[in-house]
């Protein structure tokens, strides 16, 4: 259907549209007209990313600046079908009669895109980045070529794509990744480079967070980006997570021992090219005396060597004179690691600031803060001259060396936490430094001063009011959106008490409570009696799943569950946990139905939607807490309440709703879909954790559902599945469905109560 928002032709590619995406297309322009940043939380299941697309596609190609599109996402599978949906909106604007030259390209890692038949073989994408650099890198093709590329393997894709020049681009179209590896292929392109290439042309890119928000990755991906973009960060109720991890590094023994071994291999390096031509060094050194200006131009874009933080006034300084000669740099490298050697065998937690760590390492070392900041550069810097192609082994020393250049430029919103034990009860030691950012304010305020145009947006944003200050920006827009239903296809219910009336709880205090465990087994048992096919359930950690699945099987519950569902269970690891999915779906698909036991910010909670048969009840058992005995989550707690006034429950309460909210909202893909939603915890019964859910799940809440005991639930459920079960007649038109008529009809009223506005308000100023 064509629509006109606000003066502006809107193309949307379906025949009907939501209440709701009208009004979060309308609050979008309103957005981007004014110049401002948004915060908008739209239901699940109700066209977001489409809404968003047609709404941003329309306007960019309207307006004659064309600002370029960054959609930013999680994970490949959401790029992908944020990919597909672009592919459809222009399909459809084609359809139209509209004649645009248009680019829209995902991009992901070497792992995703690689198409060298040897490469693309390896799993892990570490082994893949590292092979496709000894096989690209300017050192290694230049050899190639001195020798007439007979004994030195290359890239032929990358070699072609050099050499085709200006002339190696994408025609006008969106290619999802899959469709991007076929054009690398058909034409002999590396599809990662090309892609990267293509950034600056494409009117829309779509990738992930880190892309942007990492510093060390941003830096070479997203520098060009012209200051007029609009960004999108969709899914993005953990963004604040995302960005103090981004700027987060962890140190173990393991790592240290292997940098250690990593200097030995570049002493050995410099003394053998010293020999064979020093002066490659010498010319080195002279380009370090210039400043780094000189060295970042020259450049090659190697991700495994970016400046995880690089201020423009580095770039204008000189090199300080006791790392600039390489050997100096090495020996230099070689003391900061022994001492951080000698920090790792405390017996005791030490929590310091940089400051106070800098003050340390000056003392016993006579390291000055200054040279360390220039880690990474110089680095990258040496690992260039000396033409090493294959980094896998420098990896840990690229993690020092970053460490090394954030600990000496950010003095707040960090702090180094040594842990010399993994449990507070080891005995045997096993060492953990810690450096851990705890204002996501530092990575997200370079996107909100360069970018005129941030929209923040997720189907589970509540509470919404914290996100301004953890993020620091202040919004033009900030809504929640309620779903227009035609019926009541989801239940939120609250399970206080088992049937024999002892209240539930995940309180750390009554959580293995024999009565409590095996009320939550008959909850999960009623259940899975009662709904056909896929159940989901969450936990609020791995512990604790865990825990309770051994007591379930020892008091023979699991056994009586196996009679009616298959059990699936999430696991850390992410190969267990996808096939296990799998299997999940099977049993779904073939009518024994399955159950699955996974836990809250796990891989399922974050990315997996379960829609229709595959999800017929989310039950949440407990409600999701952080560790609060983590001493990291302890410092930023602390730090928020000295610097952002947020008290610690009110964060934890905001973390834990927000994440209990992303897993019930699995259950839910759309509006013909239907399932329920099942909190059990007495605590979900109260007005202020309640209140913290997101307004369309509060508003599906009625006092009848919000204190129940197991059995009152299973007969409220029942009714609502047997309900759900009938043949539903379609007759949303007009509640939740609008039509070109309807929707012109609502925009003729609203122009009508805005006139009537402004007289009265004309009436009512004094002449």
């Amino acid at each position: 259907m064509k629509f006109v928002l606000d003066g502006l032709p809107v193309y949307f590619p379906y025949d009907y549209i939501y209440p709701e995406q009208y009004a979060y297309m309308r609050d979008i322009k309103r957005s981007l007209d004014a110049k401002g940043h948004c915060l908008l939380e739209m239901p699940s299941g109700t066209g977001k990313t489409v809404s968003l697309l047609s709404l941003i596609v329309a306007y960019q190609q309207f307006y004659p600046e064309k600002r370029k599109l960054i959609y930013c996402s999680r994970t490949v599978p959401e790029i992908e079908k944020a990919l597909a949906e672009l592919k459809r909106l222009m399909k459809y604007r084609q359809a139209q009669g509209l004649k645009e030259h248009f680019l829209g390209i995902g991009l992901t890692s070497r792992r995703n895109l690689c198409v060298h038949p040897e490469v693309s073989k390896e799993k892990r994408g570490p082994f893949v980045d590292s092979k496709c650099r000894s096989l690209t890198a300017p050192w290694v093709r230049e050899a190639a070529y001195s020798e007439g590329g007979s004994n030195i393997p290359t890239c032929e894709f990358f070699e072609s794509l050099e050499n085709a020049d200006s002339s190696a681009t994408i025609p006008a179209g969106v290619y999802t990744l899959e469709e991007l590896k076929a054009f690398g292929k058909e034409k002999k392109y590396c599809p990662y480079f090309l892609s990267r290439r293509m950034v600056a042309f494409a009117n829309v890119i779509i990738y992930s967070y880190h892309y942007l928000l990492d510093p060390k990755i941003a830096e070479l991906v997203s520098r060009e980006l012209s200051k007029d973009s609009i960004v999108v960060f969709d899914e993005a109720h953990n963004i604040d997570n995302v960005c103090t991890e981004s700027l987060s590094i962890d140190l173990t023994r393991p790592l240290l021992d292997a940098s250690s071994r990593s200097i030995g291999l570049l002493a050995d390096k410099i003394e053998s090219l010293k020999a064979s031509n020093s002066e490659k060094l010498q010319n080195e050194y002279n380009r370090l005396v210039e400043g780094l200006r000189q060295v970042q131009q020259q450049r090659d874009a190697e991700e495994f060597m970016a400046n995880p933080v690089l201020p423009d006034d580095i770039l204008t300084e000189a090199v300080p004179g006791n790392i600039r000669r390489a050997e100096h740099f090495v020996a230099f490298l070689r003391r900061f690691i022994e001492y951080l050697k000698t920090r790792m065998r405390a017996m005791h937690v030490v929590a310091e600031s940089p400051t106070s760590f800098l003050q340390h390492v000056k003392d016993i070392t006579y390291i000055d803060r200054k040279p360390l900041r220039f880690c990474s550069e110089r680095l990258s810097s040496l690992i260039r001259t000396l033409e090493l192609s294959d980094l896998s082994d420098h990896g840990s020393l690229a993690k020092v060396a970053a460490f090394a250049t954030l600990v000496s430029t950010y003095q707040k919103g960090f702090l180094l936490i040594l842990e010399p034990f993994q449990n507070d009860h080891d005995t045997v030691p096993n060492p953990v430094l810690h450096l851990t950012c705890m204002d996501a304010t530092l990575a997200m305020k370079p996107v909100f001063e360069r970018f005129k145009s941030v929209i923040i947006t997720s189907g589970t944003l509540s509470p919404m009011d914290l996100y301004p200050t953890l993020l620091g920006f202040r919004p033009a827009v900030m809504e929640s959106y309620q779903m227009s239903l035609t019926r009541h296809c989801f239940l939120p219910l609250t399970i206080t008490r088992g049937s024999d009336q002892v209240a539930v709880s995940s309180k750390f205090e009554v959580r293995n409570d024999v009565a409590v465990v095996r009320n939550f087994g008959n909850i999960l048992l009623e259940f899975s009696r009662i709904v056909p096919d896929g159940l989901v359930c969450f936990f609020p950690s791995y512990l604790y799943l865990e825990s309770i699945v051994a007591s379930w099987n020892d008091l023979g519950m699991l056994q009586d569950l196996l009679k009616y569902k298959l059990v699936f269970i999430e696991t850390p690891d992410a190969a267990e946990t996808s096939l296990a999915l799998e299997n999940y779906r099977k049993a779904c698909d073939n009518g024994r139905g399955a159950v699955l036991l996974s836990v809250a910010r796990g891989k399922v909670s974050e990315g997996v939607d379960f829609d229709h048969h595959y999800g017929r009840a989310v039950i949440l058992f407990g409600i999701p807490y952080q560790y609060t005995e983590s001493r990291i989550l302890k410092a930023r707690l602390e730090y928020l309440r000295d610097n952002f006034r947020i008290r610690e429950n009110d964060f934890l309460t905001f973390d834990a709703m927000r994440h209990g909210a992303q897993c019930v909202g699995r259950v839910l893909r759309g509006k013909t879909d239907y399932g329920l939603m099942v909190f059990a915890d007495k605590r979900f019964a109260r007005a202020d954790k309640r209140s913290k859910l997101p307004k369309w799940i509060q508003a599906e809440m009625s006092d009848a559902s919000l204190n129940l005991s197991t059995d009152m639930a299973v007969v409220i459920s029942k009714k609502f599945l047997r309900s759900m079960a009938q043949p539903f007649e379609h007759t949303q038109l007009g509640v939740s469905l609008w039509d070109e008529k309807l929707l012109d009809e609502h925009v003729a009223k609203e122009k009508s109560a805005a006139r009537r506005e402004s007289d009265q308000m004309d009436v009512d100023q004094p002449s």
